[in-house]
């Protein structure tokens, strides 16, 4: 796709390390446009990107026709300028066809080339008549968000950052961190339309003295955000880097829901009630049987409803955060937890969030320590043990049968099978909660499947998309 724009020194440099931030081996970036339209300023920012703080001068390669360039990120840089070339096969000396397929390729002057790379990126660069600007045309698959980003975060005073990708989630949404003069920011790019609730979220927690991050910068219509950066020291991390903190760092979170709990439910979520649960569960029945070899799976979905109706809708609903867990919390200290990933809030049982946290896909948590948050939550909500605890057993079987569906659904349609890994551990959540005495229809209808042990698991790989 191509997107065009008008550019100034410090636009055309956002651009280039936004390129730079997603930037592989193998991939080739032809830069065209006629001499001093800018292509070695688009390439200087590009490599000194890739390097941070190892950034090396970037001269013009115009008489040694090629630079090479060490890249921290995994790769090599090669940096190309064909101005001066006389005849294609001086390339076959110089070894940028065999660099084409490992390194990082910026070409100057393409146009040289007897042929030109398949998949490659291309720049034109045209002067303007005023002589700060330039036009722009970027030819890439991802070309008018690129420029998008690049144009947001040179808009929000942040041309110069660097931009680092940061890892994603199972949706749609890309992270970057922005690290320069100001400091260390997080653009978030959600094409989805999920920021309007994001930072309305965000207000609302802030204003209540929850660690949500601040926002910078926004462009809602284009979805895109830039919000302060709450650091690395995800709660995931801190317990797999120190494990005798899960007592304590558990009985935060434990305390921070008791706080949220406490407050009037704001007036913009939607509520997850027990015909919402139910319609979710049935992405379960939808993907998970057929894809283990088996059938059924229907009647889950109605009972999950009418359990709720028994066991959980008496309860006035609190806000849920709902993809609540140690992935979506950060560790700082004395402070409060920062908190991200809450665009999907909603208002249900006040079990929700504490299942969520307790009864992780992604790692175990001691069967003490949650046995301790629940007995923690209930002292400080005085809430009636038993319905709670009943409550808790029918959302974490909901959960975790949802979760299952979402699994074997990213692999088959998505091609993500890595989520695959959790299912083990994710059905003995569901075994664990379908044991409550109150749930013994649900646990009746669910012990008719199939089990993911490794031969489900391996089938359900077997159809991976590629």
């Amino acid at each position: 796709m191509t997107m065009r724009l008008t550019a100034d020194q410090d636009l055309t440099a956002a651009l280039a390390r936004m390129l730079a931030a997603t930037a592989r081996p193998g991939q080739t970036i032809l830069l065209d446009g006629p001499v001093g339209a800018g292509k070695t300023h688009f390439a200087r920012a590009f490599i000194r990107a890739r390097q941070g703080d190892a950034a090396e001068d970037v001269p013009s390669p115009t008489f040694t026709l090629v630079q090479t360039y060490d890249d921290p990120l995994g790769s090599e840089i090669w940096h190309a300028d064909l101005y001066r070339l006389t005849d294609p096969s001086e390339l076959d000396e110089l070894g940028l066809d065999e660099a084409l397929a490992n390194a990082i390729c910026l070409i100057e002057w393409p146009d040289r080339l007897d042929r030109l790379p398949g998949g490659a990126i291309t720049l034109a660069i045209a002067p303007q008549a005023d002589p700060d600007l330039r036009d722009i045309a970027l030819i890439a698959p991802d070309g008018p968000r690129i420029a998008q980003r690049a144009a947001f975060v040179a808009g929000a005073g942040w041309a110069d950052a660097r931009v680092l990708p940061l890892a994603g989630d199972a949706s749609a949404r890309r992270y970057f961190r922005l690290v320069g003069p100001q400091g260390r920011a997080v653009l978030m790019d959600d094409p989805s339309g999920a920021c309007a609730p994001f930072v309305a979220m965000t207000e609302w927690l802030r204003g209540h003295g929850l660690g949500a991050p601040a926002i910078l910068a926004q462009d809602q219509a284009a979805g895109l955000l830039l919000v302060e950066d709450l650091g690395d020291d995800l709660v995931a991390r801190v317990l797999e880097h120190d494990p005798a903190m899960a007592p304590a760092i558990y009985d935060r979170i434990t305390d921070l829901l008791v706080d949220l709990h406490r407050h009037p439910v704001p007036g913009f979520v939607a509520p997850l009630d027990g015909p919402t649960l139910a319609q979710q569960v049935g992405l379960f029945a939808e993907w998970y049987p057929q894809a283990a070899g088996a059938n059924g799976g229907e009647e889950i979905a109605p009972l999950i409803a009418r359990l709720h109706a028994d066991l959980a809708a008496d309860v006035p609903p609190v806000l849920s955060l709902r993809d609540f867990h140690a992935e979506n919390l950060i560790w700082r200290g004395d402070a409060p937890l920062g908190l991200i990933d809450y665009q999907d809030a909603v208002t249900c049982h006040p079990a929700y969030d504490l299942v969520s946290a307790l009864q992780d896909a992604r790692r175990d948590v001691d069967p003490a320590i949650e046995a301790a948050c629940i007995a923690r939550y209930l002292a400080a909500t005085a809430m009636d043990e038993a319905r709670f605890r009943a409550a808790y057993a029918l959302l974490g079987a909901q959960r975790n049968l949802r979760i299952l569906g979402i699994f074997t659904r990213l692999c088959i349609r998505d091609g993500k099978p890595r989520y695959l890994d959790f299912m083990p551990r994710v059905w003995g959540y569901v075994r664990r909660n379908l044991a409550h005495p109150a749930l013994a229809p649900l646990a009746d209808a669910v012990a008719a499947l199939p089990a993911p042990d490794a031969a489900v698991i391996e089938r359900i790989r077997d159809r991976c998309a590629r």
